[in-house]
């Protein structure tokens, strides 16, 4: 190899080198940790956090609630209802064993909502009832459908409302989790179904994060 040849080698390799460190540096400096093993747990953030509107909402206690005051704390949102035979039920009970693998500084640093996509049925009541059965401290959303609608589509989470004038009718909706940072930007998705091992092991790192 010539001494042109040799230095040019070097160089390439220098440039390489330098890239590869830039880019886990960019990684690390926006909290995404390894990647691989986030979308392997299901885990997919969005390359810049998205602003929620600002809408306005009655909890499971029938209390307004503003989209934004979603704060100080990172947020699992998922959208569903009360009368939902199969994925709902199956996702708030991976949750709550989620949360009891977490270590308690994530735990204590989490809050997971149930969004309704079924306010025909789903009072404050109803949600209060329902999201007791699988944890105390889930909190729960319902409101008019257009102002549902809004906050789903604005997350990419849409869902087709409802039939209501037919006798158990359900609702078409995604499983997915919507992931909302502690300024109350969207910062990502969870995949359904919910890996509950997987995501204990990447979770911890993320929530500790600004």
């Amino acid at each position: 190899m010539s001494r042109t040849h040799l230095t040019v080698f070097i160089l390439v390799g220098l440039v390489a080198l330098v890239l590869g460190l830039t880019v886990n540096k960019v990684l690390n400096s926006k909290g995404q940790g390894d990647p691989t093993q986030l979308l392997d747990a299901g885990i997919v953030l969005l390359p810049q956090s998205r602003t929620l509107p600002d809408l306005e909402l009655l909890d499971q206690d029938g209390q307004p609630v503003v989209t934004s005051q979603y704060r100080d704390k990172w947020t699992l949102m998922f959208f569903g209802y009360t009368f939902c035979p199969d994925i709902c039920p199956a996702t708030l009970a991976q949750l709550r064993q989620l949360r009891t693998q977490l270590p308690e500084a994530a735990r204590d640093n989490l809050r997971i909502v149930m969004v309704s996509v079924d306010p025909h049925r789903d009072t404050p009541e109803q949600l209060k009832k329902y999201l007791a059965y699988f944890d105390a401290g889930y909190l729960g959303l319902t409101g008019e459908e257009t102002t549902l609608q809004k906050l789903a589509n604005a997350v990419s989470i849409p869902y087709i409302p409802a039939d209501t004038s037919k006798e158990n009718y359900t609702v078409d909706h995604s499983g997915n989790l919507v992931i909302l940072g502690p300024d109350g930007t969207q910062r990502g998705f969870i995949r359904a179904p919910v890996n509950t091992e997987k995501l204990a092991a990447q979770l911890p790192g993320l929530l500790q994060r600004p």
